[in-house]
């Protein structure tokens, strides 16, 4: 085992790893998990991946369960980095399309149920409770069943009907409530009062990331640890971008890349954009949202706890932050599928609807290595495709 410590990002103080820890105790901010790092370099090499299963448990070393035997996997990760040569070709630089939609329950969101319900069975936990906007709540009811874990999940009433009967079937507490995800949120900061149940909300624990961080570790191995110039990424709670950063500054730290950081950029729809807002205004943090609203339901989050460590990503990299409307997304929706055959989730869209605005500008460069985050399948979001078919009678012929 080769994690050291929780270590809070605003105020550098270190905690116990061995007892459940939410927030920092001393300022109230997301927690990250540490390694040892020069020990993991003196007993793994990248070369020892090779022969492992083709998961993202073949990153033991750099995942923070203590013993195998509390692991709770139902398959999840190394998903496929498809080259968009068609698109690609079109906007004239290298594209690729990381693509979640093949995982257990459809989206990326299993990442960080995998691991972070792995490491609540290893710290006791019997219950949890989370808002969610349907993914992230679906995903952590079907581990948590697997793991004899309760789960309590509140959502919107708009959220996607198919997330909600994966929560339900899964045996999970659901509740619907008239509002957003920052209402659902509050509902659920009552409950882990009331209940003494384990809040698993965004950030709110800090074993999330490191299962999402295995999507930026995925990415540099396929690529056989060349780094892209860009990776776009669907930003509502903005974990999976702070956790691929993660991923990149760790294997910095081990030499198995160089000093080369991918440019980070945050993409976000106009009618839920504060991270965007943000970045525009050169802040360390962003304002509460009002009225948000986005066919690209998944990235409806007003007001993101880890705004701050998403923002420094961004600077760090020297990235950017881009929103697109809802009517290019739903265009592009088509498009990848058209060209591709890549049916993906309006988030993911989104990316692909962004790059092509950071071509335009010349932001992104001719002959760039441009990756596409695509965090869901398209077929969990039936209601964004609306098709007009023709119907034939028996006698009729296919028009010509």
């Amino acid at each position: 085992m080769y994690m050291s410590h929780l270590e809070c990002p605003k105020c550098s103080a270190k905690h116990d790893p061995h007892k459940i820890t939410q927030l920092c105790p001393e300022c109230g901010a997301p927690l990250l998990v540490r390694y040892d790092l020069n020990k993991v370099k003196a007993n793994l090499k990248k070369e020892d991946l090779v022969s492992r299963k083709p998961d993202l448990w073949r990153y033991r070393e750099l995942l923070p369960l203590v013993d195998d035997k509390y692991k709770v996997t139902l398959g999840e990760g190394m998903t496929p980095l498809l080259a968009l040569d068609k698109l690609g070709n079109k906007l004239g630089v290298e594209l690729y399309l990381k693509d979640e939609g093949i995982i257990p329950s459809g989206t990326f969101k299993s990442r960080g149920a995998a691991v972070g319900v792995s490491r609540a069975k290893e710290l006791g936990v019997k219950s949890l409770a989370m808002p969610t906007n349907g993914n992230a709540g679906a995903s952590w009811a079907i581990y948590s069943a697997k793991a004899d874990i309760d789960a309590y999940i509140v959502m919107p009433v708009d959220a996607p009907a198919i997330t909600r009967n994966e929560c339900a079937i899964a045996g999970a507490k659901l509740y619907l409530v008239n509002g957003l995800i920052s209402d659902a949120g509050k509902i659920v900061g009552r409950a882990v009062a009331k209940l003494g149940c384990m809040d698993a909300s965004t950030l709110k624990e800090p074993y999330r990331i490191e299962g999402k961080k295995t999507m930026g570790l995925e990415i540099a191995e396929q690529l056989n640890w060349e780094v892209p110039d860009v990776i776009l990424y669907p930003t509502g709670g903005g974990v999976g971008l702070i956790g691929i950063y993660k991923a990149f500054r760790e294997l910095q730290q081990l030499g198995w890349i160089g000093d080369k950081m991918p440019r980070m950029v945050a993409v976000q729809a106009e009618g839920c954009a504060p991270i965007v807002k943000a970045w525009e205004e050169k802040k360390t943090a962003s304002e509460f949202w009002n009225n948000a609203s986005t066919v690209a339901f998944g990235i409806t989050v007003p007001k993101a706890l880890g705004d701050f460590l998403v923002l420094d990503a961004i600077y760090q990299t020297n990235g950017c932050a881009v929103a697109v409307t809802d009517e290019a997304i739903l265009k592009d929706q088509a498009e990848l599928a058209a060209a591709e055959g890549a049916f993906v989730c309006p988030e993911g869209a989104a990316n692909y609807t962004a790059a092509k605005k950071l071509r335009e500008s010349g932001w992104i460069k001719p002959g760039e290595k441009v990756v596409l985050l695509n965090t869901g399948a398209g077929l969990k979001y039936p209601d964004t495709v609306q098709v007009a078919v023709p119907v034939l009678e028996p006698e009729q012929d296919i028009p010509v």
